[in-house]
């Protein structure tokens, strides 16, 4: 899968972009606040819909402008232009100039995997961070996901608005909270089995890229769920059992909106015990096992995007994780730092500077 050209419009600090990538490698480089990163959060946009920086997409709409658009060819087999159009009423996605009316028919398209330093944050984050991890990763490579997110969230909040409608009005029926009951946990237990399936698969990869690049450690993903080991019945009945207590606190109180994982190295909770570095580490791990899963997955190396990679990691690790991937794979390297990159890789590659808000292909 390879990102031939770019054209942005009205894009953060962008008024017009109009690039062509190299099918391998494409170097980003230029001082901090010049917009180097805005450039590969647009290409991850085009992938997935929303951004990796801010929940709020109108932070995406260069200031003093109505809508932002992102559109760019995408060669996978065959070539096809994908088109992403932000404004402050929503979005609009189309392939080929079509519209696509489901977000989930389009995210599945374009496979990008994004290594970025700030991530090593989500280990301290609350639990609502990691499971946002799980979710657009597993969205990417099972399209009806999405699906089954969106109706769970959607019943979850009908259920607990009842509970608090039978709190107040005790005469109110409880065969409608029976009925919102089943069907969350039908929901509940296909998140949870795509859920429980993604981790197994990436515990397959994680700790050989984690001992490649780094030489030492055991590196494991541990998934919390309620519903583990139990089946729909007992999850049910666990429901019923628990009635009265969930009336009066007016929500509910079992289910996959409390998924966690946990990343254990060496038999450690590594949120509780590890070192900013281990943490990094992990992270990255985790994304170059991703790159293997979907792989296998899909047939197909994804887009890799490395952000700011020379500011968290030494040279040495830096050259290992370069080293592990496919030259198939087209990587994005954003830098403050050229002198750090490898001639080698230098040669092969495509240079684009940032400077006052202007990108340039530097020859």
């Amino acid at each position: 899968m390879k990102l031939n050209t770019l054209k942005l419009t009205n894009f953060r600090n962008y008024e017009k972009v109009n690039l062509e990538f190299n099918n391998q490698l494409n170097i980003i480089y230029g001082k901090n606040g010049e917009g180097k990163t805005n450039l590969v959060e647009a290409i991850y946009v085009l992938s997935i819909t929303k951004s990796f920086r801010t929940n709020d997409d109108k932070m995406l709409i260069k200031s003093g402008e109505v809508s932002t658009k992102i559109e760019g060819e995408v060669e996978d087999n065959s070539k096809n232009i994908y088109q992403v159009v932000l404004n402050k009423e929503g979005k609009k996605v189309k392939i080929n100039n079509n519209i696509v009316s489901k977000v989930s028919n389009y995210i599945t398209n374009i496979n990008i995997v994004l290594l970025e330093p700030e991530e090593q944050t989500i280990f301290n984050d609350p639990p609502a961070s990691r499971r946002k991890l799980l979710n657009i990763e597993i969205s990417k490579l099972e399209k009806d996901y999405i699906i089954y997110l969106n109706n769970y969230n959607k019943i979850l909040k009908q259920r607990n608005f009842y509970l608090r409608d039978l709190l107040i009005n005790g005469n109110a029926s409880k065969d409608f909270l029976d009925i919102l009951t089943k069907k969350l946990v039908l929901y509940g237990f296909k998140i949870y089995e795509a859920r429980n399936k993604f981790i197994d698969s990436i515990n397959e990869y994680i700790n050989q890229k984690y001992q490649n690049i780094f030489e030492y450690g055991d590196l494991y993903i541990k998934y919390n769920s309620d519903y583990k080991n139990k089946s729909m019945e007992e999850i049910i009945d666990f429901y019923n059992k628990n009635y009265n207590r969930e009336v009066n606190m007016g929500k509910t109180l079992f289910g996959i909106h409390h998924d966690d994982i946990v990343f254990i190295l060496d038999k450690k909770n590594i949120a509780d015990y590890g070192s900013n570095g281990q943490k990094k580490n992990a992270i990255f791990a985790f994304k170059l096992a991703l790159i293997e899963l979907i792989n296998k997955e899909k047939n197909k190396l994804p887009i890799l995007i490395l952000d700011d990679l020379f500011s968290a990691l030494d040279n040495e690790k830096i050259e290992n994780i370069v080293e592990l991937l496919n030259s198939d794979i087209q990587t994005f390297i954003t830098t403050t730092e050229l002198d750090r990159i490898d001639k080698k890789l230098l040669t092969n590659a495509k240079l684009f500077k940032v400077s006052n808000n202007v990108i340039e292909e530097d020859f």
